[in-house]
């Protein structure tokens, strides 16, 4: 009886991963049809790349606050990794996700490593790597409806997308009060270091439009970003959200009246700079991530 589950699963998670392989074809695809390749090009051959390079500081200073904001949660189920020792699983988890879609995700490694090694239970490491991801969101949206005012006419449209924001942060005080009591003194401070994580992604962004000489409409180009990182969340397509972003990118660029293949540039860029920074994790592949015992 044990063969044919097993079978079955492998063949559930390889219909998932072609399934999500079809999906950012697609996208990828519909986007090809909608962005003149020869402006793009243009624009990326006359791109400084010393801004480039700044952009990608601030990503990767952007992952290392958020391996520290994920400690936060890991200290709350007393599981006291030192930031050297969490910095490099945070490292490896970035790598499966975008390296190895159809194996264990990074966060279910991380799970399962953790709770094996130190003999805790899954459902509290579970609990802090998922709320570490809403803590992130949370922060997401909160910086998209401070952009949300200046972007979005009519005015009422600001105000849903910040009521809806408020709503999201006052529903998860009450979920983790409700249910997760373990991880309620880490709210606060948990949220405030998701706002520090999604402005150095924002400042990434800047980098990135800095570099391609995008001087008109920045706020919109942000806006475009930080709607295509949620997109990205959803587990639709390969590698992060490859195709997704640029869909959002270039449909949303036609309803704010910028230029679409100076958007898909400005997301194609951010996520050859996702791409390059989570590579360095297949480092942990060979060696093992936690060093030192806890603290």
């Amino acid at each position: 009886m044990d063969k044919p589950t097993a079978s079955g699963s492998k063949a559930g998670k390889m219909l998932k991963l072609l399934i999500k392989i079809a999906v950012s074809v697609l996208c990828l695809w519909y986007v090809s049809r909608k962005i003149d390749f020869s402006a793009a090009a243009s624009a990326l051959q006359k791109a400084s790349y010393g801004w480039i390079i700044l952009a990608f500081v601030s990503f990767v200073i952007s992952k290392i606050l958020s391996s520290i904001r994920l400690n936060l949660y890991f200290r709350d189920i007393n599981l006291n990794l030192s930031e050297a020792d969490n910095l490099r699983l945070y490292w490896m988890g970035m790598f499966y996700n975008l390296f190895l879609p159809g194996s264990i995700s990074g966060d279910a490694y991380k799970v399962i490593v953790l709770s094996k090694r130190y003999q805790l239970s899954y459902k509290k490491t579970t609990a802090a790597v998922l709320l570490d991801r809403l803590s992130g969101l949370l922060g997401l949206g909160l910086i998209l409806a401070a952009y949300a005012f200046p972007v979005l006419k009519p005015i009422w449209l600001g105000l849903a997308v910040a009521g809806c924001a408020l709503l999201a942060v006052g529903g998860l005080y009450f979920v983790i009060n409700k249910w997760f009591p373990d991880f309620k003194r880490s709210f606060l401070p948990t949220l405030s270091w998701g706002l520090t994580v999604q402005a150095m992604q924002v400042i990434c962004v800047y980098f990135i439009l800095q570099a391609l000489h995008l001087n008109d409409h920045r706020q919109e180009y942000v806006f475009l970003f930080l709607i295509s990182s949620m997109a990205s969340v959803l587990p639709l397509t390969i590698g992060g959200g490859l195709g997704i972003r640029e869909v959002v990118f270039v449909e949303g660029a036609a309803y704010l009246a910028v230029a679409g293949s100076q958007a898909a540039v400005v997301s194609i860029l951010f996520y050859l700079i996702t791409l390059f920074t989570s590579f360095w994790g297949v480092i942990y592949t060979f060696r093992e991530p936690i060093r030192n015992e806890l603290k």
